[in-house]
């Protein structure tokens, strides 16, 4: 079997030889990212603050701890309602995907979560833009825009949707 796997390994092409890992995440190359996406970003310490499509976003990372988390807030979770509570929990199955809707200190928050040093560009770039989405899409399509896992209730929801909008316009 080893000798199969050298012999397949053999045949690649130059090309998928040379590819490399992506360098671990650091803090410069964090704040490099960022700046990028937002140049006037802010930058605090281990912490960062920026601003896509009008949305606030806080990155708060722990590098001996290993994690970073990217948070948007995005209204009081006091004031919830079981049904409302029960919704952002299906998206969480289904049609939030890397981002989550999460409560803390009475207010609900869009997050990312990932570990910090291997965290590759384009999954914290993604994970950011799917922050801003689940945001942007509370009290609709509660999506983080990266697909839909399709074993869950968003997909029937938002097809309900439809069939009430068709009924409606069967009258016309």
């Amino acid at each position: 079997m080893i000798r199969i796997l050298a012999f397949v390994t053999f045949l690649l092409p130059a090309s998928v030889h040379a590819l490399e890992a992506e360098p671990h995440m650091t803090l410069p190359r964090m704040a490099e990212i960022v700046l990028a996406l937002d140049p006037d970003a802010q930058i605090s310490g281990a912490g960062f603050s920026l601003t896509i499509d009008d949305i606030p976003i806080l990155i708060v990372t722990d590098v001996r701890a290993n994690r970073m988390r990217a948070m948007v807030p995005i209204r009081s979770a006091e004031t919830m309602t079981a049904e409302e509570m029960q919704r952002v929990m299906q998206a969480n199955f289904d049609s939030a995907l890397d981002a989550r809707y999460a409560v803390a200190r009475g207010q609900l928050w869009g997050v990312f979560l990932h570990p910090f040093k291997e965290l590759e560009r384009d999954q914290f770039i993604s994970g950011v833009a799917q922050t801003v989405n689940v945001a942007k899409t509370y009290g609709s399509l509660y999506s983080s825009g990266a697909g839909q896992f399709g074993s869950g209730d968003s997909g029937d929801l938002q097809r309900e949707l439809i069939e009430r909008l068709l009924e409606k316009g069967e009258e016309i």
